[in-house]
């Protein structure tokens, strides 16, 4: 093991704040959240995924900050070092590992994804779409999924950029290109919406959002509106993959966990609701349907942009936005890896941003080979692509998730616990009661059912 004693911290709260909202502002938000809504019952999905984000996304997101900044390592020796701290076993550390396993193996098909948002950008700045039919769109993106060349130039610059990024440091890097890119992706929404408000659909849009069909959560698919939205509300917020942890290590004793936990779960939702803006009025104004699922926006949306005035400028802006989200996950996602290098290994940072980036970029290429070469190669039924996505979402960060809250919540010395966080009284209660008992049945509900279906 290395004995590097120098561990990075954030600069400045607002540095930390807007990386861990860059964390949880990627895709999820501007590309899974809005098809889930289509997918899920509209506005009914909205307030179950409220609900659900502030019963278990926050206690979660807030004990893996804990457990991070009690131990200033990386993901597997925190675990390690704050169990054995309260005399229990380090064979803990198995839940920092199964987290940065987790985060390696979904930047791997996360970069894929995002090349294809490089791609399209591209394109719709060029004017490919411009005038495209329905079933052409379709044949542009099938098109993409079928060239190894294009998906492989395009996965790597995507990799590439966020190499460059994370080489520069947790504060030089990380921290500075949240800052840029945050409150771009907040201008670029911004200006989409207001594009929206004047072009039509956007009423519909607010309605679809925002009134409640609460018959949809008494209906007969009321358990699968709430058990997806359970999912995501845990997902969406970059838990279980060993990045809090990691992002909490840098966090100094000074810092609220509570407050700033309630700034990123707020910051993060309001993105996500905003980003349902930028999209359902285009979709609604075109009549399309908010129910197309993952095409949504690589397949309905080019329709839109294709057909509409000053739609190549428009797309473009929205495929930059997409690109910025996915970047600003995309260097969380490998952060984890890179400090455990550094701390477990006599490499540098940047010898570790190098290994981290290829064995990544390797395990991509044979992600995005499953769309063509290797689409016939089968594991348990499924593609490499579809089985890395399976793997992480279904299993390792639902199980890592709730090792973490259970660690908080039964296994840290709650005395330990209540000085982390400075409660007392009826707050200390709350919280005893969501960590130890809300948060934990909430997660195994969902691997449960995840198993079941």
């Amino acid at each position: 093991m290395s004995n590097k004693q120098n561990h990075a911290q954030w600069s400045s709260k607002v540095g930390f704040i807007m990386a861990a909202v860059g964390s949880a502002v990627g895709l999820g938000n501007i590309w899974k959240f809005p098809y889930m809504v289509g997918e899920s019952g509209g506005s009914a999905f909205v307030l179950a995924y409220l609900l659900c984000i502030a019963l278990i996304g926050f206690p979660i997101l807030v004990a893996e900050w804990m457990i991070g900044r009690r131990g200033q390592k990386n993901p597997m020796d925190s675990f390690s070092d704050v169990a054995a701290s309260e005399g229990k076993s380090r064979n803990w550390a198995i839940v920092g590992v199964v987290g940065i396993l987790g985060a390696f193996l979904i930047l791997s098909f996360y970069s894929v994804i995002g090349g294809w948002a490089l791609n399209y950008m591209v394109k719709l700045g060029s004017g490919t779409f411009t005038g495209l039919n329905g079933e052409a769109v379709e044949g542009v993106f099938n098109g993409m999924l079928a060239s190894p060349s294009t998906l492989t130039i395009w996965h790597t610059i995507f990799m590439g950029v966020t190499a460059i990024i994370v080489a520069l440091g947790v504060t030089s890097g990380i921290e500075k290109a949240s800052k840029i890119m945050i409150p771009m992706l907040a201008l670029l929404l911004f200006v989409i919406v207001g594009y929206n408000i004047m072009n039509g659909g956007f009423a519909e849009a607010v309605t679809y959002l925002f009134s409640p069909d609460l018959s949809k959560l008494t209906g007969p698919d009321s358990s699968t509106i709430i058990l997806s939205a359970l999912g995501h509300a845990f997902f969406t917020l970059s838990l279980g993959m060993g990045i809090m942890v990691t992002y909490g290590s840098y966090l100094g004793k000074n810092i609220s966990l509570l407050s700033m936990a309630r700034t990123v779960v707020i910051l993060d939702t309001v993105i996500a609701l905003v980003a349902g803006l930028a999209i359902f009025p285009i979709i609604f104004s075109h009549g399309m349907d908010p129910a197309a699922g993952p095409g949504l926006i690589f397949v309905s949306l080019p329709i839109a942009f294709g057909s509409m005035t000053a739609g190549a400028l428009l797309g473009t802006l929205f495929f930059l936005l997409v690109t910025f989200a996915a970047l600003t996950s995309s260097i969380s996602l490998i952060e984890p890896s890179i400090e455990f290098l550094e701390e477990r290994t006599s490499m540098s940072r940047t010898t570790s941003v190098i290994v981290a980036t290829i064995a990544i970029w390797l395990l991509g290429v044979a992600a995005l080979l499953s769309f063509n070469l290797w689409s016939d190669v089968l594991i348990f039924g499924n593609n490499i692509f579809d089985l890395l996505d399976k793997l992480t979402s279904k299993f390792m960060l639902p199980l890592a998730g709730l090792a973490a809250i259970v660690f908080a919540g039964w296994v840290m010395s709650q005395d330990s616990v209540r000085q982390e966080l400075g409660l007392s009284g009826g707050a200390w209660t709350l919280w005893q009661i969501v960590a130890k008992f809300i948060a934990p049945i909430g997660v195994i509900i969902v691997f449960i059912n995840t198993l079941i279906s």
